[in-house]
């Protein structure tokens, strides 16, 4: 991975190139920031350009030996952790065991998400994480001399992922680690790693890119008119990642917007229907949706809360009559237009907490056919404020 390939950040590749040049490597960094920006990007243009053999204009070469198997993934000293859906059947409990898929993954997916990396294994309706047992396989690889590079390099993608006891076992490491080791962590929720490991390590945010240079990628990229990548790039709100699914409307956000719709729909006719026979149909309609959301994977359900929530916040920033403060889909636009007008100061905010809570509650393993059939009768209820 080249700098020059990453969209935007310029800030951070030079602080990067920088620290290189001047030998002022800090041995932990933890990249935040959201889905989208760049975060692994910039990891592995790092990883590349520090163990370049002939740096050049402020990138790595792409020809050195080093390069060329940095570009594969192949490099013995560029070690990877990642969240994973341990198969003890198939024997398949740590990283290594995924590398294949993982490699596959990274060489297509640039800028991805922890749902298509779920998708990519396929367990879209299970939960990955970073187990006990790979603190051992780290602290072995570490404690190992390098083969070839100058630094050796350990990316952990989602740290808030680790097992408690796995995040422990990195603490004295993390604090001494042997000479030339580079740890690079990648997060969304930083808040939810350990204090500890956060005290170790030098936090680098990642802000959002700016929609100018998604544009110019988009214009690179795929066949669209200005007016289009503009558009996509506002809809983006700053993340590669939701500029693609923009373009591509992948399947789970097609559901997810299915469902979300189907939802309200049905909720604002239960409450507006006076016939108690009528009602009562309309109730087993709601029924058969939650027992249909009920059957999703966790992580799938919990995607679900998350994206309901976000289009709650669009459809009641719509009634401003913003279009610069909406970041929606055509599709979504066009349900806003007509739903809108039902999101407004006396529901939002209970609608907002009730999802939040539904998802949490999700989270606790709480019986997902009670969650979802108890949101939909609130949801009537909200809905019917005035």
């Amino acid at each position: 991975m080249f700098f020059r390939d990453i969209i935007g950040q310029e800030e951070i590749k030079l602080r990067f190139i920088r620290s290189v040049e001047t030998e002022q490597i800090p041995h932990a960094q933890l990249l935040a920031g959201k889905e989208g920006v760049g975060k692994y990007a910039l990891a592995l243009a790092l990883a590349q350009y520090v163990n370049c053999t002939d740096r050049k204009d402020g990138d790595s070469c792409g020809v050195c030996p080093s390069c060329v198997k940095m570009n594969k993934l192949i490099h013995p000293d560029l070690h990877f952790v990642f969240p994973i859906v341990k198969n003890e059947k198939s024997k398949r409990t740590v990283c290594d065991d995924f590398l294949p898929e993982w490699r596959n993954f990274l060489l297509t997916n640039t800028y991805f998400t922890y749902n298509q990396w779920l998708d990519a294994m396929g367990e879209s309706n299970k939960q990955a994480l970073i187990y006990t047992k790979e603190s051992e396989e780290i602290l072995r690889k570490l404690n190992l001399k390098t083969f070839e590079a100058d630094y050796k390099t350990m990316i952990i993608w989602l740290p808030e992922k680790m097992h408690q006891d796995c995040a422990n076992k990195l603490l004295k490491i993390l604090e001494e680690p042997p000479a030339k080791t580079l740890f690079l962590l990648i997060t969304e929720q930083p808040d939810e790693i350990l204090l500890t490991i956060q005290s170790r390590s030098q936090r680098i945010n990642v802000k959002s890119i700016h929609p100018e240079r998604i544009m110019e990628k988009l214009h690179q990229d795929f066949s669209l008119e200005e007016s289009e990548c503009r558009a996509i790039a506002h809809i983006a709100d700053g993340s590669f990642t939701r500029a693609l699914e923009t373009i591509y409307l992948n399947e789970q956000n097609q559901f997810f917007f299915e469902q979300f719709t189907h939802l309200m729909r049905s909720a604002y006719r239960v409450g507006a229907i006076k016939d108690p026979v009528e009602k009562n149909v309309g109730l087993r309609g709601l029924k058969s949706w939650a027992d249909t959301m009920a059957g999703e994977g966790r992580e799938r359900q919990k995607a679900f809360f998350t994206y309901c929530q976000r289009l709650l916040r669009e459809n009641f920033i719509f009634n401003i009559q913003q279009p610069a403060l909406n970041y929606m889909t055509q599709k979504e636009e066009e349900f806003s237009s007509r739903f809108a007008p039902f999101i407004h100061e006396k529901n939002v905010s209970g609608l907002m907490e009730e999802f939040a809570l539904a998802e949490a509650h999700v989270s606790q393993n709480i019986n997902a056919k009670m969650v979802f059939f108890d949101l939909a009768l609130k949801t009537i209820m909200l809905l019917l404020k005035r």
